[in-house]
C-alpha cells in the first residue's frame, strides 16, 4: 500500500506540476504585446448621415490591428507566425499605464473622425464649422513643472490669459518666454475649468515648453447631422476610411460601385493622408473579409526616410509586400490624400 501511495502521490504531484506550468504559459503576463492581423469592418455600420444612408452595393472598411499583452504562450506562438509581432510595452504605450493609453487613443480617434468629418462635408460643398477648443494633452514629461497639475487628457484653453486657435499659436507663445519663467495655464477637466502656475522648462536646445506633448482639440458643427460611432477602435488611422465613407453618404456619388475598399491612413485638416503603424496586419485582415482594393498611404521612399522607418520600409512598400505574399489579387492603392483616393475610385471600376 506504502509503494501504491507513494505512486499515486507522484502522479498527483506531476498533474499539479503540468496545471501549474499551463496556467502559468496562457496567463502569466509578460512585459510585451503581441500584434496581429485585426479586424476590417464595414464602415456603413459605423456613420450616420440623416436623410443620406448609403444604398451603396460595395463597402468601405476600416482595419486594425489585434494587440494583447504577451503570455509565455502566445509569446512562442507569435514567434512562429511571420505576420505577428512582438513589442515592447513601453514602444506601444508610450511608458503610460492602460488607462491613460486607452484615453488617449480614443482622443487620437476622435480627433480622427472630426477632420474626417470637415474634410468630407467640405468636398461635398456641405456647410461645416471647426471650434478650435484648445491643445489636447497627450504626454506630460517628468521633467515638467506641471506634473501635479496637468494630466493626460486635460485641454489647455489660455496661458498667461490669452487662447490661440492652433496649437501652434501657443508653442510660439511659449517659445518666446525664457526658461524659469512663471507661466499660468488655464486647463479644462470633465468639464471643469482649472489655474495653475508653475515654471517652464528647457526643451531642445535653449527652447521653453511646459514639457507635454500635445495635440489640436477641436469641435466640428454640420447642418446636416452626423453621427460616427467607432466602437472600441482606437488611435487616428481610420482617417482616410471614415472620410470616405462619410463624403460618399453627403454627396451621394456612389464611390465603391460595388466594390469591397479597405484602407489606412490619418487624414489631416488639408486632406492630406499620413502613414500608420502595422500596414502589415490590416492588409491580411482586408483580404481574409474580401477587400479587394487597398489603399496605403505613401510618400517617396528616400534614404534618410528609410532609416527611420519601421522595417526600413513605407507604408506603401510593406503593404505591397505584404499583399504578394498573402493577399494575391488584391489590388494595393498608393495615396497622398483624400482627392487623389476620390481620383481612383471615380476612374476604376
Amino acid at each position: 500500500m506504502k509503494r501504491q501511495d507513494k505512486k499515486v502521490s507522484r502522479w498527483i504531484g506531476i498533474a499539479l506540476a503540468a496545471v501549474l506550468f499551463i496556467a502559468w504559459a496562457l496567463l502569466w503576463p509578460l512585459n510585451s504585446y503581441i500584434e496581429a492581423p485585426g479586424s476590417a469592418s464595414n464602415l456603413r455600420s459605423f456613420v450616420q448621415v440623416k436623410g443620406h444612408p448609403d444604398k451603396g452595393k460595395g463597402s468601405f472598411m476600416i482595419t486594425s490591428v489585434a494587440l494583447q499583452q504577451a503570455r509565455p504562450a502566445t509569446y512562442v506562438m507569435a514567434k512562429l507566425v511571420p505576420y505577428m509581432s512582438i513589442e515592447s510595452a513601453d514602444d506601444v504605450t508610450g511608458g503610460q499605464n492602460s488607462a491613460t493609453f486607452d484615453r488617449v487613443q480614443k482622443f487620437y480617434m476622435q480627433s480622427s473622425i472630426n477632420e474626417a468629418i470637415a474634410v468630407a462635408y467640405q468636398a461635398a460643398h456641405q456647410p461645416v464649422s471647426k471650434k478650435y477648443l484648445g491643445i489636447y494633452v497627450l504626454q506630460v514629461q517628468p521633467n515638467s513643472q506641471f506634473k501635479k497639475a496637468i494630466r493626460v487628457g486635460d485641454t489647455i484653453t489660455k496661458v498667461n490669459g490669452h487662447h490661440f486657435n492652433t496649437a501652434q499659436g501657443y508653442q510660439k507663445y511659449i517659445g518666446r518666454q525664457k526658461v524659469g519663467t512663471p507661466l499660468t495655464v488655464t486647463y479644462q477637466r470633465d468639464g471643469k475649468t482649472h489655474t495653475t502656475t508653475h515654471k517652464l522648462v528647457k526643451l531642445t536646445g535653449s527652447r521653453a515648453g511646459i514639457g507635454i506633448m500635445l495635440t489640436n482639440n477641436m469641435k466640428v458643427t454640420t447642418k446636416t447631422p452626423v453621427k460616427v460611432n467607432p466602437g472600441q477602435l482606437g488611435g487616428p488611422s481610420g482617417g482616410l476610411m471614415f472620410t470616405l465613407q462619410i463624403y460618399q453618404q453627403i454627396s451621394g456619388h456612389d464611390l465603391q460601385k460595388g466594390r469591397k475598399i479597405a484602407g489606412t491612413g490619418t487624414i489631416d485638416a488639408n486632406g492630406q493622408v499620413g502613414e500608420i503603424g502595422g500596414i502589415d496586419k490590416k492588409i491580411i485582415a482586408a483580404h481574409r473579409a474580401g477587400a479587394t482594393v487597398f489603399f496605403a498611404p505613401y510618400v517617396k521612399p528616400t534614404k534618410l526616410l528609410l532609416k527611420y522607418e519601421d522595417g526600413h520600409q513605407t507604408n506603401y512598400q510593406l503593404a505591397k509586400k505584404t499583399a504578394k505574399k498573402y493577399a494575391p489579387g488584391m489590388k494595393v492603392v498608393p495615396v497622398t490624400s483624400f482627392k487623389q483616393a476620390v481620383h481612383y475610385l471615380e476612374t476604376t471600376e
